[in-house]
């Protein structure tokens, strides 16, 4: 029933929200925006994929986002815009500042708490989807790039109907204008401010149960610093003949760049993590030799896939490595979680599903991941498990009753602060 309600709520805001820019722009205008409007979606879509490649997120998720930023937000953002800027012309002296007060406060408030909501969704009935940093940019950017696609065809639409109106064309017409602002120099507008938010989300997932103050602040902080943002573009215009670009030079590029450096070494972060919690399980028996190199490397990672797509069965072999692959990155960071004291209740049924997991694909992962240490790996150097255990031969341990390795816990608490 939730998914169904769901389902209905994004068709019926997608199709409101449809009717209403179709009106706007006409038919003629709608299909002109459509066709431009699309042409950054692609590329921004998979530049947020590769950075969730480590721990990749359900599709469902990022089909979720993409359809409420294009669908739900911007509906609520037109609705709740329009009625913000009337409201404005009639109380204020002078009706021409309506717009521009509606652009610079009223426009940022609205519409990140309508794309921050997407994050909130995810965060609250998605939780396990949902532990840090990667997560919370990946979300909201994709939300925000569904919202831009939506706002683009507007813009776009109606630039092309006053064109027709005037009958401007080429290079010097408001269409070309608004498709060089828009789609060329400032595609990444919305997913900047927008990832504010998911990174204030994803600061609260890392953060320990008992840091209650932090868990509060951070979503708070991450979308009033959106919002800013939001209303310091929006504003711009209003700044004088080179207010834009100023604000282009001075802070939209440089937190951009900012923003991009994060994600990239959030992303190495992620891969260490991963290549200093697995040698714990290689000493219970649980995981290859060589699996923590390979499972710390995404070149290592491809390797092995294409090894079993050519070798072990194909494309279905190829999909199961990449399972195996994604259970033991979730694995490392659950691990990691417990060690720094903010697992939760549910750390050894969720530990033990992970593994159950990996143990039920072993039979085609093991070859391709074996394969793939051979050929990327450096010198062999010996593997230290991340507490301090000896590195022992996978041999000596014995096997419970469902044939799994006995992991040798030795007296750790994942409670324990």
């Amino acid at each position: 029933m939730r998914y169904g309600a769901l389902s209905t709520l994004l068709a019926l805001s997608g199709l409101v929200i449809l009717a209403l820019v179709r009106l706007q722009t006409g038919t003629e205008g709608f299909l002109v925006g459509l066709g431009l409007a699309v042409l950054p979606v692609p590329w921004l879509i998979a530049a947020f994929r590769w950075l969730d490649r480590v721990e990749p997120g359900p599709w469902r998720n990022l089909v979720f986002a993409f359809a409420w930023g294009a669908c739900a937000a911007a509906l609520i953002a037109i609705v709740a815009n329009s009625f913000a800027t009337h409201w404005i012309a009639t109380a204020a002296a002078d009706p021409d500042d309506a717009d521009t007060l509606g652009a610079t406060l009223i426009a940022p408030i609205v519409e990140e708490s309508a794309k921050g909501a997407a994050v909130l969704l995810v965060f609250l009935f998605r939780r396990r989807d949902f532990t840090g940093l990667v997560d919370g940019v990946v979300i909201a950017g994709v939300t925000a790039t569904g919202f831009a696609f939506t706002e683009n065809i507007l813009y776009l639409g109606t630039a092309f109907g006053e064109d027709r109106v005037s009958g401007a064309g080429g290079i010097v017409s408001v269409t070309a204008a608004t498709f060089f602002v828009r789609v060329v120099m400032s595609p990444f507008a919305h997913p900047l401010f927008t990832v504010c938010t998911g990174i204030g989300f994803g600061l609260r997932a890392l953060a320990a149960p008992r840091q209650r103050v932090r868990r509060v602040l951070f979503p708070i902080g991450g979308w009033l610093l959106a919002m800013t943002l939001h209303g310091l573009w929006n504003g711009s215009a209003s700044f004088g003949q080179f207010g834009f670009l100023f604000v282009y030079a001075g802070f939209m590029a440089p937190a951009f760049g900012l923003l991009t450096w994060l994600a990239v070494w959030t992303r190495q972060n992620e891969l260490r993590i991963v290549r200093e919690e697995l040698p714990t399980y290689v000493y219970a028996g649980w995981l290859g030799p060589g699996e923590p190199f390979v499972l710390g490397s995404m070149r290592a990672r491809r390797v092995a896939r294409d090894h079993a797509r050519h070798h072990l069965g194909g494309r279905p072999a190829a999909r199961e490595v990449a399972r195996y692959e994604a259970y033991a990155t979730s694995l490392a960071f659950l691990r990691r979680r417990a060690r720094r004291g903010r697992a939760g209740s549910d750390f050894l049924a969720r530990e033990h599903e992970l593994l159950a997991a990996l143990w039920r694909r072993r039979e085609v992962a093991r070859p391709a991941l074996e394969y793939a240490a051979r050929v990327t790996a450096p010198a062999p150097r010996p593997q230290w498990p991340a507490y301090g255990h000896p590195a022992v031969p996978y041999a000596g341990y014995g096997h419970g009753s469902y044939g799994y390795p006995t992991v040798p816990y030795s007296g750790y608490n994942p409670y324990r602060s």
